[in-house]
């Protein structure tokens, strides 16, 4: 059997600090307030000339590096984001483009902040199915285009990054398990209601500041810390592990409540859970590979270690996955 193996990381963030005290001074909202509620102490902010490739270009030259592998390896670019540089084309091709990567095809898929466990799945059955070899999977988004920052109750939550990491053909275990799941039934708890077909951007638009991220925070903590849970349990059972086995478990950063519920309630011990929320907010499709890509390189997990991953985001969208590297 054919496995489908992660052999390097990369992540990139902009070089804008957006802290909590900063914040202050644009909302009514503390630092003392923010803390407590999210466990974010910054985040940072892309500047006006900086779009999703930009950063998805730190994270994919870092992981390709880290890999081995040439941009002109790869076979196919899969970009995980909900804030692309344009409406079309893709934010995948214009990454290949600046990369060189002649030979790959490129393509975007957004499943809000779990992007990128979408993109792990799609990237291991590409391959399994033998229409791929190499593979480099992003997830990125700079929601700071999109936050409302007269929005207190949103534009403390959200920052900028990208994850990458190169996928292949192994003979040896990688992914051992992908859970994904969907409920569309919810999707008006989390968007952003105009700059689609649907309503598209114009004078009126702007007055109400529709262009910007709505949500219901405390319906959104409910069903993600559920559908976690259940995912999570699921991808481990499907790995054929049991939760001991579980080196590292690195959560979708979105704040530390939902993150403490769901650790809890699958009775991880804290030292195997890693967060780095307080820095860099939720930073969407991107959470995930961006804190994956921190743990290898603090050394917080190992090649042969059996991490976890788990995620949930608009649409609704969730998904958890057991991953040997």
């Amino acid at each position: 059997m054919k496995y489908v193996k992660i052999i390097g990381t990369g992540s990139s963030v902009p070089e804008a600090i957006l802290s909590n005290s900063d914040l202050e001074k644009m909302v009514d909202t503390s630092d003392e307030w923010i803390t407590s509620r999210t466990g974010i102490k910054e985040r940072r902010i892309a500047d006006e000339n900086t779009a999703a490739s930009d950063v998805a270009y730190g994270a994919a030259e870092k992981a390709l590096k880290a890999a081995g592998v040439s941009p002109q390896e790869l076979d196919v670019i899969i970009v995980g984001t909900i804030t692309p540089d344009f409406i079309f084309p893709s934010t995948g091709c214009v990454l290949q483009s600046r990369l060189g990567a002649k030979k790959a095809y490129a393509f975007d898929l957004m499943a809000g902040c779990s992007g990128f466990l979408y993109t792990l799945h799609v990237a291991e059955g590409i391959i399994k199915s033998g229409g791929a070899e190499k593979i480099l999977a992003i997830g990125v988004d700079v929601l700071s285009k999109v936050t409302d920052f007269e929005d207190r109750s949103t534009c403390i939550l959200f920052g900028d990054g990208a994850g990458a990491a190169v996928l292949t053909a192994s003979e040896e275990p990688g992914i051992l398990s992908s859970i994904l799941n969907s409920d569309g039934n919810h999707w008006d708890l989390l968007y952003v209601p105009a700059g689609g077909s649907r309503t598209p951007i114009d004078e009126e638009v702007l007055k109400s500041r529709e262009q910007y991220i709505k949500m219901e925070g405390n319906d959104v903590f409910k069903v993600a810390v559920k559908s976690m849970e259940s995912a999570t349990a699921d991808a481990i059972a499907k790995a054929n592990v049991s939760p001991e086995d579980i080196d590292l478990f690195v959560p979708h950063q979105a704040n530390h409540r939902i993150l403490e519920a769901v650790r809890k309630r699958l009775n991880f011990p804290e030292e195997k859970v890693f967060a780095n929320l307080d820095k860099y907010g939720n930073t969407s499709g991107a959470s995930i590979p961006l804190a994956l890509d921190e743990a290898v390189r603090q050394g917080k997990v190992k090649e042969g270690n059996l991490v976890l991953f788990a995620a949930f985001g608009a649409g609704f969208t969730w998904g958890a996955s057991v991953v040997k590297l």
